[in-house]
């Protein structure tokens, strides 16, 4: 009768540890942020997205101007080849093929640029981002907030919309 006796009780502390643990596990709060959504959504990163695209608009028209350019000498010297000296051909190719080389080093350094800033912009984006998600857990008693890559999170637990609310009206 020991032996059943002894299973017993085990049985009942485990079934105390598992009411014990569960109550646990209710007081303890997860939240999940979706950060795509927030550099998709919130006004932080579309005003960044907008400071970029004004910033860098001027370069990428006068490169866009330059390749038409480059284009236009291109065909120019196709059609006026037939009249033209082999010296005056090679000059002229020479002067082409130096103008695309220079074209391309220009585009590379402007994407090299946009890169450096869009880095530096959504840097600022995420870092006002976690000050809110710290805000919001905080606030509201979370004891875990998460971010992408998550595996999967019940939707109950996305905090997303709440973080691009406090972002959009001016949260820190």
């Amino acid at each position: 009768m020991k032996p059943l006796f002894r299973h017993g009780c085990a049985l009942i502390a485990l079934v105390v540890a598992g009411l014990a643990l569960q109550a646990h596990a209710q007081e303890f709060r997860v939240g999940f942020v979706n950060t795509d959504r927030i550099l998709k959504e919130s006004a932080a990163a579309k005003a960044a997205s907008a400071k970029l695209e004004q910033e860098f608009s001027k370069r990428e028209k006068d490169l866009i101007d330059q390749g038409t350019a480059l284009k236009a000498a291109a065909d120019k010297l196709e059609r006026e080849s037939p009249t033209l000296s082999e010296s005056q051909r090679a000059t002229r190719q020479k002067q082409l093929v130096d103008q695309d080389r220079d074209l391309q080093r220009k585009r590379r350094e402007a994407q090299e640029d946009l890169n450096a800033r869009k880095n530096e912009e959504l840097q600022s984006v995420f870092e006002r981002a976690n000050r809110v998600v710290r805000q919001i857990a905080e606030t509201e008693k979370y004891d875990l907030v998460l971010q992408e890559p998550v595996v999967y999170i019940n939707p109950k637990h996305d905090i997303t919309d709440k973080v691009i609310k406090a972002l959009n009206t001016g949260g820190r």
